[in-house]
């Protein structure tokens, strides 16, 4: 290696553009500026330190030196990516975030494919309905990336991500026969067992963060106590108490206690290969004809909290959104008032967080227009509602209650409020679930192979309680018990 070492023993003169600094004039014969350098440095080393006069008429060279073992080595550049390699401790650059949220969800797959003809049939009926799957993508789209977030935070696989497709098609406002309510459908006894609040003014079930939330605890409890994802998403469907009891008959009898093995009802028979049918046709689209549409891998809404009353519709009207999106993101606030216990939460698109709170400090005027009435007996709902200057009909409506269903004494309803009195909203629990008068149907179980071949068999129930043992009188110790010890509650498998 060679350096360049100058000896500036008179101050040069700087040359001017275009040319090169140089202790020779430019020579078209490259032989002689040779000869002649290598001459001034044999007469450089043989000169004399004692005659500075001499040297000082000698005009500054700058020529290469090999470096040799008398003279220190000089000291490398500070910085060259050769000479110093990066610390052993720094850890490589993560690799930047997929830009669509897809492929972010195909990257967290991690749960064993299952195959047959149970899968089949469900990728079947997705192909050829897919303006079914397209309206639950879109519905999706809006919640998707806030799931995806809370699955990879609880280091679960994303699959758990897609469960809202089979129970509701993302829908946070669905409602089923069995009183299951929301995206994840919570029933209302284990939606209280999770921390959903649920009264007449809030549901929580309903509710897309806190729900979630609950949903994630419930199905990690699952999957704690049975150890197997499948069995976990069967209990999810199914209810813990029925697939526990369904291993323990495959455990007393030497069978299997994998999910294909169990006798369960069709419809928790097919939970899990509708999940794997919609797994598929999101890690391939086009194999069955589906065009998914892209979704960004960034937030969608974002919260606001209120310490007021406020009526929906204006809530709707400051975040300047129309009411029916506003519903759709807040469904848990089902009355035509969010009635805000110290905070409650409002879900907003995330460009529209500084547009409500602008519009909600400059408004002037009453945040709610609304107030309960309980109706007593002598109260005719026709009469009521032309009191507060509505129809029948309107009543009913801002009320949720069907048109063909009565009004009766007790029943609490939302009129409007005069002038500018304080509203009385009170405290009051959720409206109570109707019951149903038929008895209850005995689930059925099938035994169903990946062939699609199905055998009906009894479910496995809880052990019969042993009837407490009673001391009898002397007198009356021949008498026969009234009592056969037997409970005739039906039997449902959940």
């Amino acid at each position: 290696m060679t350096i360049e070492r100058s000896f500036p023993l008179t101050p040069p003169s700087p040359p001017q553009a275009g040319e090169r600094e140089s202790i020779f004039p430019v020579s078209r014969h490259w032989s002689l500026v040779t000869c002649g350098v290598a001459a001034l440095v044999a007469a450089c080393a043989q000169m004399p330190p004692d005659k500075p006069d001499e040297l000082a008429k000698a005009e500054p060279a700058v020529v290469p030196i090999p470096v040799s073992k008398e003279q220190p080595a000089p000291a490398p550049p500070a910085e060259t990516p050769a000479q110093t390699p990066p610390p052993a401790a720094a850890a490589a650059a993560p690799p930047p975030p997929p830009p669509d949220l897809w492929h972010r969800i195909r990257a967290g797959f991690r749960l064993p494919n299952m195959d047959g003809v149970l899968v089949q049939r469900q990728e079947q009926w997705y192909s050829a309905n897919p303006d079914y799957v397209a309206r639950m993508m879109e519905r999706g789209s809006h919640f998707l990336y806030h799931v995806v977030e809370e699955v990879e935070r609880r280091k679960m696989p994303t699959e758990i991500a897609l469960l809202p497709m089979i129970e509701s098609a993302y829908n946070p406002q669905a409602y089923s026969r069995s009183h299951a309510s929301g995206m994840w459908q919570f029933i209302p006894s284990t939606g209280r067992n999770y921390g959903l609040r649920q009264n007449f003014w809030y549901d929580g079930r309903r509710d897309v963060l806190a729900a979630t939330g609950a949903a994630l605890d419930y199905l990690e409890k699952l999957h704690n106590q049975f150890g197997d994802w499948n069995l976990a998403l069967a209990a999810y469907n199914w209810g813990e108490g029925a697939v526990s009891r369904a291993v323990a008959r495959n455990q007393a009898r030497g069978l299997p206690t994998d999910y294909e093995s169990l006798a369960m009802p069709l419809e928790t028979r097919t939970y899990v290969p509708k999940l794997q049918a919609v797994k598929n046709i999101i890690a391939n689209p086009r194999q069955y004809g589906i065009a998914l549409a892209d979704i960004p891998n960034r937030p969608y809404f974002a919260t606001v909290t209120t310490r007021r009353h406020i009526d929906v519709e204006l809530a709707a009207s400051l975040a300047e959104i129309s009411l029916e999106d506003f519903r759709f993101l807040n469904p848990a606030h089902n009355k035509p008032v969010i009635k805000a216990d110290g905070s409650e939460t409002i879900v907003l698109p995330i460009e529209k967080i500084a547009v409500f709170q602008n519009n909600l400090e400059t408004h002037s005027r009453p945040l709610v227009t609304w107030q309960a009435y309980t109706m007593k007996r002598s109260d005719q709902p026709g009469k009521i509602a032309s009191k507060h200057g509505m129809t029948l009909a309107e009543l009913k409506g801002a009320n949720g209650i069907p048109g063909n269903k009565k009004i009766v004494a007790g029943q609490t309803l939302l009129v409007p409020l005069r002038g500018d009195a304080d509203p009385h909203l009170p405290d009051l629990p959720a409206p109570k679930l109707a019951t149903s008068r038929s008895k209850p149907k005995r689930a059925k179980c099938y035994q169903v192979s990946n062939s699609g071949a199905k055998k009906q068999v009894p479910c496995a129930t809880a052990p019969k309680k042993k009837a407490a043992a009673t001391t009898k009188s002397p007198a009356k110790s021949q008498r026969p018990s009234s009592s056969s010890g037997v409970s005739t509650r039906a039997l449902t498998g959940g």
